[in-house]
C-alpha cells in the first residue's frame, strides 16, 4: 500500500524554528512585498511619461512635467532597491540561524533515539537525513523569497491595476492567472509522491555506499567489488529513473506554459486594440500591457521550477520529520531523580524480555548480585548473557519486571545518571577519530591530562602511546582504524578506569588481546575493579576463575551458579561440559605444537 505524504509536518517543523526569528522574518516578507510592489507601481508612470511625450509637442512646460515624472520614477527605484536589499540581509540573517537550529534538533533527535534505532538504521543514511533537514529549509525559503512572494504580489497588483483600467484587461488576466497556477500546483502535488520516493532511495544509495566503504576490508578480501558495484548501481539507478520521471514532467509543463504565455500576451493585446479604438485606453497603456505580460510571464516561468523545489524540499526533509515526529522508544520517566548508588547491588525481579517483541530471550528472570561483589556470566552463544548487561545499561526496556541498582528501579530514573553509575568495556571497542588524549578523556571529560596519562598507564597502553608520532595527540582514525584491536581494547580500558565507575560490565573486554597483553591488562583490570561490582562475560573460562561467583546462563535462565571449584565438582554440569571442552582444546593444540 502507497505512503500517503503530506507536507504540513515539514512545514511545522519549518514554522517551529522559524518563529524564533520575529523581526528578521517580518521584515524579509515587508521588504520584500514593498520592493516588489513598486515594480508594479513603476511602469503606470512610464505610462504617464509616454502619454506625455506623444500628446504634446517639445516645450519647456512640458519639459517641467517630464522631469516631473522622470524624478518620481527614480525616486521609486531607490525605495524598491533599498526595500529588496534590506530583506535580502534580512533572509541572509535568517537562513544560517534556522538551518543551524534544525541541524542541532535533528541531531539531538537521532542521538536521543534508542539502541535499536541504530541498529536498524545506515549511520550513512541518518547523517544524510540531517544535512538534508537544513538544506531543504535552505531550499523552501529561497523559493518562497525569490518567486512565490514576488509571484502573488505582482500577479494581484497587476489585477488590481488592470481591473481599474478596464474590467475587461483585469478579467482576462485573472482567468489567465487561475488556469495557470492551478495547473502549477495540481502538477507539483501530483509528483510530490515521486520526489519523495526519489529522497528515499537517494537515502538507501547514501546508505549502500556507507556501508561498502566502511567495510572496504571485507570487499576486498572477499572479493565483493563487483557485487558492491553491482549493488550500488541498482539502488543510483533506480533514484535516476524517478529523477528524469518528475524533471521529465516538468518539462512537458515547461511547454504548456511557454504556450499559456502567448495566449496571455495575445489575449490582452488584442483587447487593449479593442479597447484603444473605443478610446478607453491610451498609446502608454500599451507599453503598461507590454511590461505586465513580460514580468508576469517571466514570473510564471520561474514559478514552475519554483514550485518544483519547493516540493523537493518538502520531500527532503520528509525523512528526517518523520523521525522526529516518531515517538522515542526508551524515555525517563516523568521528573526521574538520578540514581544514587552506594554498594551497587543490581537485582533482576521476574524479568522477561524478548528481542523486537516476538523473540524471547529472557523469561521471568531472577538474579541477585550484592553490592561490590564479582561475578562472571558464562555460557554458549546466544544464551543471553550479553542481554543481561544490556538491560542493565536500560539499552533495552522490559515487556515485565523489573531491574534495581540499590533497591532503585532503573526505569524510574534518568537514563543519564545510570550511565554514568556504570563503567562499560565492550568486546570490541570503537574509538572516535579524535586524539587518543580526548578518547580517553571520554570517560570523565573534566579529568586533567596528568590523570589521563595516569589511566593510560594503568591501562598498559602508555608505552605504544608515546610510540605514535604525536603521542596523546595522535588521532586514531575513523573507528580507531589507526590501531590494532588489542590497543584500541587498552583505551577502551583507560577509558574505564578513568571513569571509576562504582559498577564494572566486562563484555569480553579481553577477547582482542595476545596473550601477554592480556596478562597486563587482568593486572590493570584487578586493579580497576576492587571496590566494585563487578559483571565479566567471558567465553574464556580461564579469566573468570578468580571471581567472586560464576552464573552460567543458559537459555535465558541461570542453569548453574557457584565458585569455578563449585561448578567444577557438578559431574556432568554445563560448566563442567565446557571447561573439558576448552582444556581439551589446550591440551591438543599444546600436543600438536610438540
Amino acid at each position: 500500500m502507497a505512503r500517503k505524504f503530506t507536507v504540513k509536518p515539514v512545514l511545522r517543523v519549518f514554522w517551529a524554528h522559524t518563529k524564533h526569528y520575529p523581526l528578521a522574518v517580518t521584515w524579509l516578507f515587508v521588504g520584500r512585498t514593498i520592493g516588489v510592489l513598486m515594480s508594479i507601481i513603476i511602469p503606470l508612470y512610464y505610462k504617464q511619461l509616454l502619454d506625455a511625450l506623444a500628446a504634446s509637442a517639445p516645450s519647456p512646460a512640458i519639459v517641467g512635467v517630464l522631469f516631473h515624472i522622470l524624478l518620481i520614477i527614480i525616486a521609486l527605484w531607490l525605495v524598491r532597491w533599498t526595500f529588496n536589499r534590506s530583506s535580502s540581509f534580512a533572509n541572509t540573517y535568517l537562513q544560517p540561524k534556522v538551518m543551524n537550529d534544525l541541524s542541532q534538533t535533528a541531531f539531538k533527535t537521532i542521538l536521543g533515539n534508542s539502541y535499536s534505532f541504530f541498529t536498524n538504521n545506515f549511520t550513512g543514511s541518518l547523517v544524510r537525513k540531517i544535512t538534508r533537514l537544513s538544506r531543504s529549509y535552505e531550499q523552501f525559503v529561497d523559493q518562497i523569497y525569490e518567486n512565490v512572494l514576488p509571484l502573488v504580489i505582482t500577479l494581484v497588483g497587476i489585477c488590481f491595476v488592470l481591473f481599474v483600467r478596464d474590467p475587461m484587461l483585469g478579467t482576462i488576466f485573472l482567468v489567465w492567472t487561475v488556469v495557470v497556477v492551478g495547473f502549477q500546483f495540481a502538477i507539483a502535488g501530483w509528483l510530490l509522491k515521486y520526489n519523495v520516493l526519489a529522497a528515499a532511495k537517494d537515502s538507501e544509495a547514501t546508505g549502500a555506499l556507507s556501508d561498502a566503504i566502511g567495510n572496504d576490508i571485507t570487499v576486498k578480501l572477499f572479493g565483493g567489488f563487483s557485487f558492491e558495484r553491482n549493488l550500488y548501481k541498482k539502488v543510483s539507478d533506480e533514484v535516476a529513473r524517478l529523477r528524469f520521471r518528475g524533471w521529465s514532467s516538468y518539462e512537458v509543463v515547461n511547454l504548456i506554459q511557454a504556450l499559456l504565455g502567448i495566449v496571455i500576451e495575445f489575449a490582452l493585446l488584442y483587447a487593449g486594440i479593442i479597447l484603444w479604438t473605443r478610446g478607453v485606453i491610451t498609446i502608454g497603456d500599451f507599453v503598461l500591457l507590454q511590461t505586465y505580460v513580460i514580468a508576469a510571464i517571466d514570473q510564471m516561468w520561474s514559478v514552475g521550477s519554483a514550485i518544483r523545489r519547493i516540493y523537493e524540499s518538502f520531500a527532503d526533509g520528509t525523512e528526517m520529520v518523520e523521525i522526529m515526529n516518531q515517538p522515542v522508544e526508551i524515555v525517563d520517566a516523568p521528573n526521574a531523580p538520578s540514581i544514587a548508588v552506594s554498594a551497587g547491588a543490581v537485582e533482576f525481579k521476574d524479568v522477561s524480555f524478548r528481542f523486537l517483541g516476538d523473540r524471547p530471550v529472557l523469561s521471568h528472570f531472577n538474579l541477585a548480585i550484592a553490592g561490590r561483589e564479582k561475578v562472571a556470566l558464562v555460557g554458549p552463544s546466544g544464551a543471553g548473557k550479553s542481554t543481561i548487561t544490556k538491560l542493565i545499561l536500560r539499552l533495552h526496556d522490559l515487556q515485565e519486571g523489573e531491574i534495581s541498582i540499590d533497591t532503585q528501579n532503573i526505569a524510574e530514573v534518568t537514563q543519564e545518571s545510570l550511565r554514568n553509575a556504570i563503567a562499560f568495556v565492550p568486546q570490541e571497542s570503537v574509538l572516535f577519530h579524535r586524539t587518543l588524549m580526548e578518547n580517553i578523556r571520554y570517560g570523565r571529560r573534566d579529568a586533567s591530562d596528568a590523570e589521563i596519562i595516569e589511566a593510560a598507564k594503568q591501562a598498559h597502553c602508555y608505552d605504544f602511546i608515546m610510540a605514535t608520532p604525536d603521542g596523546f595527540h595522535t588521532f586514531v582514525g575513523e573507528r580507531g582504524i589507526r590501531l590494532s584491536g588489542g590497543e584500541r581494547q587498552r583505551v577502551a580500558i583507560a577509558r574505564a578506569i578513568l571513569k571509576n565507575a562504582p559498577i564494572l560490565i566486562l563484555d569480553e573486554a579481553t577477547s582482542s588481546l595476545d596473550s601477554e597483553s592480556e596478562a597486563l591488562i587482568q593486572d590493570a583490570l584487578a586493579k580497576l575493579m576492587e571496590g566494585k561490582t563487578v559483571i565479566a562475560i567471558a567465553h574464556r573460562l580461564s579469566t573468570v576463575m578468580k571471581m567472586d561467583r560464576i552464573i552460567v546462563i543458559e537459555g535465558g535462565a541461570v542453569a548453574m551458579t557457584g565458585t569455578h571449584g563449585e561448578l567444577l565438582s557438578h559431574a556432568g554440569g554445563l560448566y563442567k561440559k565446557l571447561w573439558e571442552i576448552q582444556a581439551g582444546g589446550f591440551i591438543e593444540n599444546d600436543i600438536g605444537a610438540v
